[in-house]
């Protein structure tokens, strides 16, 4: 539909959005960037969308206050590593190291994030296949494939045919959270759904999920945060 501004100190970008699924009023304040959208559903007004705009504006600025931005990697920047945060050096040599808080990485300044990603990436696979291995040797079945994506909609998967894809972000996270996606995403391998025998299942395997899970909910999308490209 576009996109308005609401007047104010600081003025605020709204992108308007029809949606012919949406039932009611929403609006949502993405945890990435800050971005504001209001969604209507197809028959309101936009009129009345603008009202409800306003009504919501000091809730709105409320929470808007206290959104992050997102961080570009490189020299200085602080990027959490298994959920401790470090500070991102120069360093010599041709390997990424990691000593006491500080992450030193070699070669380029414009080469770091991607230097950086990798190394990360690598080490995400490893944990994630550890972690794997250790359900699934626990489940009695085994997987197919393990790969690693950069998405934003799911934290992981499990096909029909036994494969397993994580975000490789899970390695900026507590280590816990990333042992509870291995093991729900291990236990699809015998329950392809979120019945209560699977939920059964995961805490078999992990133990109690709850915490983890609420984690990623209430923070996960802080781990998009960080921008490597």
């Amino acid at each position: 539909m576009g996109q308005i501004t609401l007047a104010g100190n600081p003025p605020v970008a709204v992108v308007l959005r029809r949606s012919a699924r949406a039932r009611r009023l929403s609006l949502r304040i993405s945890q990435l960037d800050g971005r504001v959208t209001l969604t209507l559903p197809q028959k309101v007004p936009e009129a009345e969308g603008l009202a409800f705009l306003r009504a919501k504006e000091s809730w709105l600025r409320g929470h808007l206050a206290g959104v992050s931005g997102p961080v570009t990697v490189g020299p200085g920047a602080r990027v959490p590593v298994e959920g401790v945060l470090h500070e991102v050096r120069g360093g010599s040599g041709r390997q990424v190291r990691q000593s006491d808080g500080v992450l030193l990485v070699p070669g380029p300044e414009e080469r770091m994030a991607a230097r950086l990603k990798g190394w990360l990436r690598t080490r995400a696979r490893d944990r994630l296949a550890e972690a794997s291995d250790r359900y699934s040797a626990r489940l009695g079945r085994g997987y197919s494939r393990l790969t690693l994506r950069d998405t934003r909609s799911r934290w992981g998967s499990c096909t029909h045919d036994g494969g397993l894809m994580y975000s490789w972000r899970l390695i900026l996270g507590h280590p816990e959270v990333l042992d509870y996606v291995a093991a729900h995403e291990v236990a699809h391998l015998r329950h392809m759904d979120h019945s209560p025998a699977f939920w059964r299942q995961v805490e078999a395997l992990y133990g109690d999920w709850r915490s983890p899970r609420k984690w990623l909910k209430e923070h996960g999308a802080e781990l998009h945060r960080y921008r490597f490209d």
